[in-house]
């Protein structure tokens, strides 16, 4: 057996508000869509250009309160090339929730609360 990641998948509150955040944050862009025929929920998958691995946004037409992310002791985490240019941009749009210097990464949050580390590639 040969098992390979596809996908991440969150849910969000506001599908355009989380299109629009993980586009200028991180520059992933829409590569797939699929709308429930009735309308109840969209999947929109993202992707970085770079792999094959994509991030499914569900969102869910009649849920109105947001998501309980519990301690939220999940997250993503994707490289950069330029990781002071990153987070100089990252500190502008304000999403820069934890930072550890030490260990040479940080920590955006998007609008839902889900935490995406970020880190220099090797």
């Amino acid at each position: 057996m040969n098992f390979k990641f596809t996908h991440n998948n969150i849910n969000v509150l506001d599908l355009e508000k989380s299109l629009n955040f993980y586009q200028k944050a991180l520059d992933l862009v829409e590569v797939k869509r699929y709308q429930e025929p009735t309308g109840a929920f969209i999947l929109i998958y993202l992707g970085d250009g770079n792999t094959s691995h994509t991030l499914e946004l569900t969102w869910l037409r009649d849920r109105t309160e947001p998501y309980d992310l519990g301690e939220n002791e999940f997250h993503l985490a994707l490289t950069v090339d330029d990781f002071q240019k990153a987070h100089e941009h990252h500190e502008k749009m304000g999403c820069i929730c934890y930072e550890n210097q030490e260990m040479g990464i940080y920590f955006i949050n998007d609008p839902d609360g889900y935490w995406i580390e970020i880190l220099p590639e090797d």
